[in-house]
């Protein structure tokens, strides 16, 4: 019997997913743990491996094409078999397609690769429906839009005729028009270029969404200390004369933060709604800026692990995070977060705070300023950082004792591994 495939849930926050690419045509045979193909979630690319063994008989969501979860991606099975009633009712179950007036038709079976034609049929024109819809995915519409192609002159070779990725560059390769200027590169745009229109990453929704939710539905309030980091330079330099890699002011951020937390229970704390959590283990997400937006990967066990500890997971998170390719428990399970912007001449500014955790932490530059050392004007080095606090959570009291204890802790840094 036939195996449906279905867009998988890949971390707690996705929705939908994009496909990036397929590893498999139709046709061709899967291995179980063989990998089928990869989707683009809100916070990754993940690679989704075949649960079955056999024969790829039907793709139904093109590379490019965002879909739901739980909507039918592929069907697996034996050469030459009928899945057509199979599709149907699995296409019927899926929340999308029962909104809809009426289901797609599915095609009929692929035949095998021996008995196949040496050419496939040539696809049939699409004519708008007498309500003038045309059936288009997301992707194809976008492009079209962009290149000023009217949808109703492209042949679509998609899932009851629907046009896809492909069929809307085919028909610019076919040279039937001509492309306008080329689009700009986002970060060149020339002088006077026009308005470029950006599709929406998962990441971007997810990230436009959660911090919505957050900073309309959590009630912030802010607190900010400077912090005299000369001792906290001091140590790192004379650290880095020793360890076999090179520790960050961030590492130092951190570790002090994860010190200051056992110590202060209530900001490591999450708001669930119906319950407060104060969590018992320290799990410091640390923001991560990529191309598409901010990923946060999390350090778990903070506390408990050492300067030289903390940059290398640092550093490799970070690594997969640029690459897109963290998994969701990587993702998962902080109850704290520290955004730093020093390394780009930030100063100080504050955050929105991440979900479920009580406060998050925006940390800016050292800088030197004018002090007064012992009654006499002087040069020193000072950082400041902003604590954004849900106020459902925490009271201001509780967030000034714990900037309280993190000053005192990178002030003298000996503190940390005390």
């Amino acid at each position: 019997m036939a195996e449906i495939i279905r867009m998988p849930l890949l971390s707690d926050t996705m929705t939908e997913g994009t496909v990036v690419a397929w590893h498999k045509k139709v046709g061709d045979k899967v291995e179980t743990g063989e990998t089928l193909f990869e989707v683009e979630t809100d916070k990754a690319v993940m690679e989704q491996d075949s649960y079955y063994s056999g024969t790829l008989l039907y793709i139904g969501v093109q590379e490019g094409e965002s879909v739901p979860i739980d909507a039918v991606m592929a069907v697996i099975g034996e050469e030459g078999e009928d899945f057509k009633a199979q599709l149907e009712a699995a296409l019927a179950e899926t929340p999308e397609n029962a909104a809809k007036d009426e289901a797609p038709a599915a095609p009929a079976p692929v035949a095998s690769p021996a008995s196949a034609p040496a050419e496939s049929p040539a696809p049939i024109p699409v004519a708008a429906p007498a309500g003038g819809r045309i059936k288009a995915s997301p992707l194809a519409k976008s492009m079209a839009e962009k290149e000023g192609i009217d949808l109703a002159h492209v042949t679509g070779t998609g899932d009851d005729r629907r046009i896809v990725k492909r069929d809307i560059e085919a028909y610019m390769a076919s040279g039937t028009i001509a492309p306008t200027v080329a689009p700009a590169a986002i970060n060149f745009a020339p002088a006077g270029a026009g308005d470029q229109d950006i599709p929406v990453s998962q990441m971007r929704k997810t990230i436009a969404r959660r911090l919505s939710e957050s900073k309309f539905g959590a009630p912030h309030f802010y607190l900010t200390v400077s912090i005299d980091m000369e001792k906290a330079v001091e140590t790192r330099k004379r650290i880095n004369e020793i360890a076999p890699q090179k520790i960050s002011f961030n590492d130092l951020v951190i570790k002090a933060a994860a010190v200051a937390l056992r110590q202060h229970p209530a900001i490591n704390s999450s708001w669930l709604g119906d319950k407060i959590r104060v969590n018992g283990d320290v799990n410091i997400g640390v923001a991560v800026a990529v191309d598409e937006g901010l990923l946060v990967p999390v350090v778990r066990h903070a506390d408990m692990k050492s300067l030289s500890q903390i940059n290398g997971e640092v550093r490799e998170l970070a690594g997969k995070a640029k690459e897109r390719k963290l998994s969701g428990e990587e993702m998962q399970g902080n109850t704290f977060t520290i955004s730093n912007l020093g390394m780009f001449g930030i100063e100080e500014f504050t955050a929105i705070i991440n979900p479920p955790d009580a406060c998050i932490m925006a940390v800016g530059g050292i800088a030197d300023v004018p002090v007064v050392k012992d009654g006499e004007l002087a040069v020193g080095k000072r950082m400041k950082v902003t604590l954004s606090c849900d106020h459902r959570v925490v009271d201001g009291a509780s967030g000034a004792q714990f900037l309280q204890t993190f000053r005192t802790i990178l002030e003298d840094p000996i503190r940390m591994i005390v």
